[in-house]
């Protein structure tokens, strides 16, 4: 054992910043405060690797909430520059530039709320009118639009990028203002020209209007375009690293590709889910390690904790530690 550290208070300051906060938790010794505060200095010194694969991995239920400001903020900035999640952060991140959606509460009544036309997600409220109604309309244009110009076959991360197209037509029709759009993960990938990879694409709204579409007009999503572009990419990469939130499909895309250059270089997960069921949303890096698809000299560590609580805390001191 290495000389033992003492534990140590927190103590707050009239304006302690972000960054000496997380500092200050890294020193307190436990319990998930030291977790976040490691989280933060692997995540930091990752970004500032502008020449490595910096891979971002998320679910949709974040992106209903303003948690999806934060993901924003990191495609935006160009800190991620590969994004892998699913079809679902597609319908919230698009349904929210042209409508809201509404505080709740856990304990609504779900059947007065169905007979509504109401949707809840947690304790957020989610109105017919503010996803499949609109997300319906919307996309019918986008892809009658894409038909036209000959575009009948694309990958997930391609039609990605032609919603963002998209979405700068909608602003120059004044159908949508440039501050909604700017609010979008998917406007900013596709002027960043960061790949948002999708690979379940057909589970979701988004999905389910490329799919209707799809039965008489000539339009195929291919996957293994997507495929084919994870593949250049881990394999040209230097270094690569990943900031994984949850689990599912996204999260193993994310490891699976990386086992094939000889595993991930820095790894933060971030996840309430126990690793004891067996689940991939629970394992934790030192399982992926036995697979290869984290390399066993790479930084890690897990996050027992909820996403919307711990990544803006920790996205606030990075920002300011790669700024400074």
């Amino acid at each position: 054992m290495d000389e033992m550290k003492p534990v140590k208070d927190i103590e707050l300051g009239n304006s302690t910043k972000a960054s000496e906060l997380i500092s200050k938790m890294l020193e307190s010794g436990g319990f998930g405060a030291k977790s976040i505060a490691i989280a933060a200095a692997i995540i930091s010194e990752g970004v500032a690797d502008k020449g490595g694969l910096r891979f971002l991995s998320f679910p949709a239920c974040i992106i209903a909430t303003g948690t999806r400001g934060i993901i924003c903020d990191m495609v935006r900035t160009n800190a991620f520059n590969v994004v892998i999640t699913t079809c679902g952060t597609l319908d919230h991140d698009l349904a929210r530039i042209w409508k809201d959606y509404y505080h709740g509460d856990w304990m609504l009544d779900d059947k007065e709320l169905y007979h509504r036309g109401i949707n809840r997600l947690g304790n957020v409220l989610v109105p017919n009118e503010s996803y499949g109604i609109i997300l319906e309309k919307k996309m019918m244009e986008f892809l009658e639009k894409l038909v036209k110009e000959g575009k009948t076959e694309l990958g997930s991360y391609e039609i990605i990028w032609e919603l963002g197209k998209f979405l700068e037509n909608e602003i120059a029709a004044g159908a949508v203002s440039l501050q909604k759009a700017e609010q979008s993960i998917i406007y900013w990938c596709w002027k960043n020209k960061i790949p948002m990879v999708v690979p379940g694409l057909t589970d979701g709204s988004v999905g389910y209007q490329i799919w209707q579409f799809a039965q008489d007009h000539n339009f195929k999503i291919n996957p293994l375009r997507d495929e084919q572009l994870l593949s250049d990419r881990t394999w040209e990469a230097k270094k690569s690293g990943a900031l994984i939130i949850g689990g599912g499909i996204s999260k193993h895309h994310v490891i699976w590709w990386n086992q094939f250059r000889g595993g991930l270089d820095w790894t933060v997960y971030i996840t309430t889910a126990v690793e004891w069921d067996g689940s991939l949303s629970g394992a934790r890096p030192r399982e992926a390690v036995s697979w290869g698809k984290i390399n066993e000299k790479a930084p890690m560590v897990t996050v027992e904790a909820d996403a919307t609580i711990a990544l803006p805390l920790m996205w606030a001191a990075i920002k300011e530690n790669i700024t400074k």
